[in-house]
């Protein structure tokens, strides 16, 4: 599915010996007699549509999805939800024409609906010459992202699990849990038949008192992996770090970024220059300077929905094998992402990398979902604030805008735990700051990176559930351009 942007709750570090959210070690989660994981058949469903269409070619995707909410705030859960849904997109080529409609009555006659539907678009739509056709079977890879215990959690779990990052802290938690189970199907008139069952849990917290805040989050497709107790303690500590935030005079300073911060940027990064249409189109950063070096030699990026550290997909939404693709290697820009669209669109042998949106989002053109940033040689991001000496410390990100995406310009504010870097050593809290940078600037001078990329959700959850994020580490850059202030810690 198309990049979305990012819930406005991100996390926060503090001392060196605050507790980490090192992912703990995998293993079961309680059971009780009668869960269950009510997802429909996603296969089976896509089939009756393709059937249903009476066009040249058909495509059908399923996307269904069975996932709970337990919302908090001011340390109670108040917002329990369960979410049961499906949605059938059918896309059709009539005469080279193209139409796409979409339905979430799986009926029979509902199916027959959206056919017409489809139809009826495909024949007021112009020709498109440049249209490459359905895509072909081809051979999937083998890839994991599905855990049985993650996808039985029921309501009362979940609720369960927020409680226990509500008891963890004892200033005022603002959160959720969340964990669902994903079901996709692409189903097509020219043979492709792929399914993929994913799941994915998050646990996010924001703790916030008198002029405080602090926040912490973790992700993973194994609900074993995320602790709710210990992201609110992270919260927590920082927000206790937070208290008596001084403003901060404009100007250039050194920087240090943790993970929340440095996935937010690569996500408005990616729009404009890490997918082919934006590369075609012209309007983003890797334009006329692949196999150039755009940013510091420890700079490495790929987008990787293979690698199980993150959130694994086998295909996108035509069908075809996900691919791992390198962005860039030492610095230097070797590539974008791809779909058959634009592949064939820039000819001169480019083949889709498995990376088509979903059928209503195509206008996007392909994106990078499962960005992944090599890791570096620090310990922890309070090694790399010893590097930077003195600067700042950057929690995460919120209210973000591209300025100009031909030269990578982004603005935004900091929030939930920034803080002055004096001699080495995490000093005062600052307030919000608004911040203008230039990413490439920004990545042209890293004096280091933690070692351990760890996934940070990117779905804000309010569309349909497909699970993505950023993989990336803790990241120290000597160029950071802070523009203003706002306002104080706090909710």
């Amino acid at each position: 599915m198309g990049a979305q942007r990012a819930d406005e709750l991100r996390q926060g570090p503090a001392r060196a010996e605050r507790p980490r959210l090192a992912r703990r070690r995998s293993g079961p989660l309680p059971r009780r007699a009668g869960r269950r994981a009510g997802v429909i058949d996603a296969l089976e469903t896509a089939e009756r549509a393709v059937a249903a269409a009476e066009a040249d070619e058909a495509e059908a995707v399923v996307l269904a999805e069975r996932s709970g909410f337990a919302r908090f705030a001011g340390s109670e859960v108040h917002q329990p939800t369960l979410v049961e849904d499906v949605s059938v997109s059918l896309r059709l080529v009539v005469d080279g024409r193209v139409g796409v409609a979409a339905t979430n009555d799986l009926a029979d006659e509902g199916l027959r609906r959206l056919a017409r539907r489809a139809a009826e678009s495909a024949a007021s739509a112009p020709a498109e010459e440049s249209f490459p056709g359905l895509a072909e079977p081809a051979p999937l890879p083998t890839v994991s992202g599905y855990d049985a215990d993650t996808a039985a959690l029921e309501p009362d779990d979940q609720a369960r699990l927020a409680a226990a990052a509500i008891d963890a802290a004892t200033l005022p938690t603002y959160g959720y849990f969340t964990s669902g189970v994903t079901r996709v199907a692409v189903v097509s008139s020219h043979g492709v038949r792929a399914e993929q069952t994913l799941t994915d849990a998050t646990a996010l917290v924001l703790t916030a008192g008198d002029e405080t805040s602090g926040y912490a989050e973790l992700t993973s497709w194994r609900a074993g992996e995320v602790d709710p107790a210990a992201v609110a303690r992270e919260a927590e500590e920082t927000a206790r770090r937070t208290h008596g935030a001084r403003p901060l005079e404009p100007g250039p300073y050194a920087a240090v970024l943790e993970r929340y911060a440095l996935a937010e940027l690569l996500l408005y990064f990616s729009y404009d220059s890490l997918g082919a249409l934006g590369l075609l189109e012209e309007r983003g950063y890797f334009t006329g300077r692949l196999g150039e070096r755009v940013f510091d030699p420890r700079i490495s990026i790929a987008d990787d929905a293979l690698d199980p550290a993150g959130l694994p997909k086998a295909f996108d939404f035509e069908g075809v094998p996900k691919r791992r693709v390198d962005l860039v290697e030492a610095g230097v820009a070797r590539g974008v992402v791809w779909d058959r669209e634009t592949a064939a669109r820039a000819g001169d042998g480019h083949v889709s990398t498995g990376h088509s949106p979903a059928p209503l989002e195509r206008e996007w053109g392909p994106l990078p979902t499962a960005l992944s940033v090599a890791g570096g040689e620090a310990a922890s991001p309070e090694e790399l604030a010893g590097l930077v000496g003195d600067g700042i410390y950057v929690t995460r990100l919120h209210y973000l805008s591209v300025v100009d995406p031909r030269e990578g310009v982004i603005t935004g504010m900091t929030r939930d735990g920034t803080f002055r870097i004096r001699n080495g050593r995490l000093a005062e809290p600052l307030v919000n700051l608004r911040f203008t940078v230039s990413v490439p600037k920004l990545l042209s001078e890293v004096p280091g990176l933690t070692r351990e990329p760890i996934v940070t959700n990117l779905n804000d959850f309010y569309g349909a559930r497909y699970p993505f994020g950023v993989l990336a580490p803790a990241l120290a850059t000597a160029h950071f351009n802070v523009t203003g202030t706002g306002s104080g810690p706090g909710i």
